[in-house]
């Protein structure tokens, strides 16, 4: 899609699945429960938050002990090759970066959560709207998750941003939480990835963020404000430090949670059948 020209539209409200640059209606998207809070908690590292709209919803308990987190909480690392996954398990406190990595890592700074909050498992995605891969997981992956998972309310997902590309990712991010404000992280999301045009090729201009945010119908004022004032920056920031608290190192990465806190790392813009065997095995604790 070139940077100027107009991001396809219709009469209705559009919804999650936004294909082939036009928007479409997906009755699927209206019945997935979605978080309520029009605004993402924003965790900093002087002063940790106490309370985040995210960490009830995922059930955790805001009294969970620090060993426990750093003791109890194993991850298993998945490893792509050529013939095999490798799964190799490691506990969070062996994880190498520059702070210590907490529970809230995964669940702070993040999206509004998309599915039933009760859903026993809780796909978090470190992603970049410039990136590659997380497209390519977006256009051909994401959906089978939605329909066999996200809508049958056994997975939750939360994105949270991983900024690598460069500035304009940032811009891309801050404006899908500017959507937010309006209820609208989701569909914002959405009509990034499917007017998507390569990396550090200039589709993620003022002009066309606007554009979008036309597209869906959102207050202009109130999110052009927004903007141009990256109100999210913080977040957005706070975001990728928690990101490389927990060895995030590329996009797309994911983490997957079951209800005993034991964690699943996913690298890379996997195929639908590698995410299907970590969210059965883990439904089958």
């Amino acid at each position: 899609m070139e940077p100027d020209s107009e991001p396809s539209s219709n009469d209705k409200v559009p919804s999650f699945f936004l294909k082939d640059d036009k928007i479409t209606e997906d009755s699927r998207f209206e019945k997935i429960k979605k978080n309520d809070s029009s605004e993402p908690s924003l965790k900093t590292t002087t002063q940790p938050s106490k309370l985040t709209i995210h960490w009830p919803s995922l059930g955790i308990g805001a009294v969970i002990a620090v060993a426990c987190i750093f003791f109890g909480i194993m991850m298993a690392n998945m490893v792509d090759t050529e013939s095999t996954q490798i799964l190799d398990e490691i506990t969070i406190n062996e994880i190498g970066s520059i702070k210590k990595p907490t529970f809230s890592s995964f669940t702070d700074n993040s999206s509004p959560i998309l599915g039933d909050r009760n859903a026993p498992l809780t796909l978090i995605e470190f992603g970049d709207y410039q990136c590659t891969f997380c497209n390519k997981f977006f256009h051909e992956t994401v959906e089978s998750i939605l329909t066999n998972y996200v809508e049958t309310g056994k997975v939750k997902i939360l994105f949270k941003d991983f900024i690598v590309v460069g500035q304009d990712s940032m811009h891309a991010a801050n404006a899908a939480h500017c959507a937010n404000d309006q209820q609208m992280f989701w569909q914002y999301h959405s009509i990034l990835y499917n007017n998507w045009a390569g990396e550090g090729t200039g589709w993620v201009s003022s002009e066309q963020l606007n554009k979008f945010a036309n597209t869906l119908g959102l207050d202009m004022d109130k999110f052009s404000n927004c903007v141009s004032e990256l109100k999210w920056k913080k977040l957005v920031n706070a975001s990728h430090d928690d990101g490389v608290a927990l060895g995030v190192t590329a996009t797309p990465t994911f983490f997957v949670i079951d209800q005993n806190k034991n964690v699943m790392k996913i690298t890379g813009a996997q195929q639908y059948d590698v995410f299907k065997k970590v969210f059965d095995s883990s439904l089958e604790k």
